[in-house]
């Protein structure tokens, strides 16, 4: 996701200066996934109930420094898209991942599902609604 997230916002930019505003956002996430792939394919995984839901871990040495990665790539990229429904698809990820996160704490039920399924609503109206050029 901290690829294909920039990438695709940059395929879907209509304005080649735009593009480069996102290059360093893919740069960004290049270095998450690189990070991610070796703790995954280096260090076990671990799975725990945590109320309601399972929270998985890998062990990584510096996880707040990965999330901020992973979320400025993702979320980043959608919010200086340039375009309004992907700044609004940003906008709800960015929320939804804070909401995610209280909730988590809480033990409460797994909220990325859902998460997930608004933003699958978002981006299914962004496809039948293109941009006008």
């Amino acid at each position: 996701m901290p690829v294909l997230v920039p990438a695709g916002v940059g395929c879907a930019a209509r304005a080649p200066d735009r593009r480069r505003i996102l290059l360093p956002f893919l740069v960004l996430g290049l270095l998450v996934a690189a990070a991610l792939a070796v703790a995954v394919a280096t260090r076990p995984v671990t799975a725990t109930e945590h109320g309601h839901t399972r929270g998985y871990a890998v062990g990584l040495s510096h996880p707040a420094v990965l999330l901020t990665g992973y979320l400025l790539a993702t979320v980043g990229s959608l919010l200086v898209s340039g375009d309004r429904l992907l700044r609004r698809l940003g906008l709800l990820t960015g929320i939804g991942a804070l909401v995610c996160a209280l909730l988590w704490r809480l033990a409460f039920v797994s909220t990325r599902c859902a998460l997930a399924a608004v933003a699958s609503l978002l981006l299914l109206h962004w496809t039948a609604h293109p941009p006008r050029t």
